[in-house]
């Protein structure tokens, strides 16, 4: 990797400074370049400006490492793009309510480079979108300069993979797909992330670059509809899922193991696929798993609740009124993101059928959700033998789970997360 060692340090801009934003201006940096960082959050500017990281996987120290060095400049003021060689946009694109996409952040983020635009820039979008979208969208935008892509300009797609909380692998070992609006942009954009990548794959166009991060999540999202539903069937036919996963899991080839939850979270698996669906719709195309996986994905957190109910009914006990904790609310394992979390769905159906529920998790000391603040509550033998049911819901790797397993009244684990310490406690249910 070309560290620049003696040389001027070339500008990158990034727009955006959130998971994707902020890991990837350090990956800019670790390369030997001067960073500019654009958020319209002033407080989260303010916040990195004092060395304080808003995000996980960058530490506090290293970004104190680059701001001491003046590698990284973060900032709200959009003219600082100006002086970039490149600009990668990386704002989010989440559904709306109908479940089509709303744009509007990309929109936004181009409009505001488009005063600072200039000859030989490049400006690469990395944040999700359907395919079409860089040159249907964000191109004519950025043309309103009066610079045209792929002569004055270059424009290309460059999807996110980021893996919250992946301590295997890192922002610079994930291999960078990039695809152009032209074959010029690909080049460009292509020697921009040699520097900063292990590997670069340039694909034909940035329509390609776009599919296959749709393909990727969508891949995953059908394959987990698929178990969950199985793991409905399975239960009703008294069948242990997890074993049976396990068991054609020791295959060597033609099958890949998923596992089934409490439903989908994150930024990227419960929504990229509808961003394909919807533009598969303009060209009359069906798009029958990925609806149909959405649609068993989306249940799950009612799933998760009517066995609870059931579990309680066995014992004589109703959900109304009911003390019941749940067990994590992060979207996954040993981060705190809770963006799209299925337990946030959890907990709205439990409090709207008047469960006295609560949270545990170490991760989201607090949250705001159904118009109130919710506190993680304290997680103690004590309290634990005081609920009616304890509902894993998030797996993290620092509970103990002997010892809820040991005293609670009741235990529905969603996650196989009590495995090792359930053979002979008949207090504990897994999905």
């Amino acid at each position: 990797m070309n560290k620049r060692k003696g040389a001027a340090k070339p500008i990158a801009g990034v727009v955006g400074l959130g998971y994707v934003g902020l890991p990837l201006s350090m990956a800019f940096c670790a390369a030997g370049y001067r960073v500019v960082g654009v958020d319209v959050d002033a407080g989260k500017v303010s916040g990195m400006k004092k060395g304080r990281s808003p995000v996980e996987d960058v530490s506090d120290a290293v970004l104190q490492k680059h701001l001491k060095s003046r590698a990284f400049e973060p900032t709200t003021q959009n003219a600082a793009l100006a002086q970039a060689h490149s600009i990668s946009i990386c704002v989010p694109t989440p559904l709306r309510k109908s479940k089509d996409p709303d744009m509007s952040y990309v929109v936004d983020a181009t409009e505001q480079i488009v005063p600072h635009l200039r000859r030989g820039q490049v400006i690469i979008l990395e944040s999700t979108v359907y395919p079409g979208a860089t040159e249907e969208m964000v191109a004519p935008v950025l043309e309103r300069s009066g610079l045209k892509v792929g002569k004055d300009f270059f424009l290309a797609f460059s999807p996110e993979r980021v893996d919250p909380g992946n301590k295997r692998f890192g922002i610079r070992q994930i291999p960078k797909v990039v695809g152009g609006v032209t074959p010029a942009c690909t080049q460009k954009a292509t020697k921009v992330y040699q520097d900063v990548f292990e590997t670069v794959w340039p694909v034909k166009s940035a329509k390609e670059a776009e599919m296959a991060k749709l393909l990727e999540n969508t891949f995953r999202s059908v394959n987990i509809g698929l178990i969950n539903e199985l793991a409905l069937v399975a239960n009703k036919m008294g069948i242990d899922i997890w074993q049976v996963i396990e068991a054609a899991a020791t295959k060597p080839f033609g099958f890949m193991p998923f596992y089934p939850g409490p439903g989908l979270g994150g930024h990227c698996i419960p929504i990229d696929p509808f961003y394909l669906s919807w533009k598969a719709k303009m060209y009359a195309a069906e798009t029958g798993f990925i609806e149909l996986a959405g649609r068993v994905n989306g249940k799950m957190p009612e799933y998760v609740v009517e066995r609870v109910t059931e579990l309680l009914n066995e014992q004589g006990k109703a959900l109304n009124g009911a003390n019941v904790l749940v067990l994590g609310v992060a979207y996954k394992r040993n981060v705190s993101d809770i963006r799209e979390s299925p337990a946030l769905d959890v907990l709205g159906l439990l409090a709207q059928r008047k469960a006295k529920v609560q949270y545990h998790d170490p991760y989201v000391p607090s949250l705001e959700y159904l118009g109130r603040t919710w506190k993680s509550a304290a997680l103690s033998k004590v309290v634990l033998a005081r609920q009616d049911c304890v509902i894993i819901v998030t797996d993290h790797g620092d509970f103990d789970y002997g010892q809820v397993a040991a005293h609670a009244k009741l235990v529905f684990d969603t996650r196989n997360a009590t495995q090792g310490v359930r053979t002979s406690r008949r207090n504990v249910h897994v999905l």
